[in-house]
């Protein structure tokens, strides 16, 4: 048993290091052309200074992602007043690298008291354009919320969806030395009350990776899990968790060592129970 709950608190901490995804997270190599397309042959020099040291070089440096790069670039163009092709240019690349709807009328609402409003009603037109105007679907939803995660949302949860209300997502991460799955749920999704039985050791804990939600024992208040929050559960300890109802969620979920483990689930959690929480 102290072998195997070594080998957890090493997958803890490797756990513990990817939620930091300037740490971890492969960034793709942004490269740019443009200034040698349009002024390779009459400003060569500008070219380079353009494609090959802003872009190739500024661009791709450590300390800052991709997305943090587009917001700053956005937000200065914006602030100069800037409002013609190079900010619709810059927005689509936002986009690309991740920014999402929901951040980018954030971002341009924020701006318009900083920068004027006619500029920002300029960006929010060209905004509307690359983002599109359609209600958004669930897929759309879905992702968008992944942007704000660096662990896959997965697959759906079919397998285990008839101890789910509402829809969930499955990702396994690690299925050596202890199980480790990134779980997603739609917004009001939760899981059934469930039990972890283990005659020794056993249990699960879940770490908040994204979003809102919720972690429940009978018998005792909800605890409200944010992303970095850590959460213990013991075995043999009645309770279910799941997402806010206004709030996509994502948790990952480590499975204890124990001995003798099997999961028993029970009834749902009630509709008045549930819509009572914040």
């Amino acid at each position: 048993m102290k072998h195997r709950m070594k080998h957890f608190a090493s997958l803890l901490l490797t756990a513990a290091q990817l939620i930091n995804p300037l740490s971890i997270m492969a960034k793709e190599k942004i490269t740019q052309n443009a200034g040698h397309n349009a002024l390779g042959t009459f400003a060569p020099e500008f070219a380079h200074l353009n494609d090959d040291v802003l872009f190739g070089e500024v661009w791709n440096r450590d300390g800052l992602t991709p997305k943090q790069r587009s917001m700053i670039t956005v937000s200065a163009l914006i602030g100069k007043g800037i409002t013609d092709s190079s900010l619709e240019h810059h927005l689509a690349f936002a986009k690309n690298n991740g920014v999402t709807r929901t951040e980018i009328s954030e971002m341009l609402t924020h701006l318009a008291f900083y920068a004027g409003w006619p500029n920002a009603w300029a960006a929010f037109r060209m905004a509307a354009k690359v983002w599109g105007d359609q209600p958004m679907t669930t897929d759309d939803e879905l992702a968008e919320f992944q942007q704000q995660m660096i662990f896959p949302v997965g697959t759906p949860n079919t397998a285990y969806a008839k101890y789910f209300s509402g829809k969930s997502w499955l990702a396994p991460i690690s299925g050596e030395q202890v199980a480790v799955s990134n779980v997603t749920f739609e917004p009001a999704c939760r899981n059934n009350w469930h039990i972890h039985k283990a005659t020794s050791g056993g249990g699960q804990m879940l770490i908040g990776v994204a979003g809102r939600g919720w972690y429940q024992e009978e018998g005792k208040p909800a605890q409200e899990i944010l992303p970095g929050t850590v959460i213990h559960i013991p075995a043999n300890v009645k309770h279910w968790h799941g997402a806010a109802k206004d709030s996509w969620f994502a948790h990952l979920a480590f499975s204890v060592p124990g001995d003798n483990t099997s999961n028993e689930w029970l009834e749902p959690v009630s509709d008045a129970d549930y819509l009572a929480l914040p």
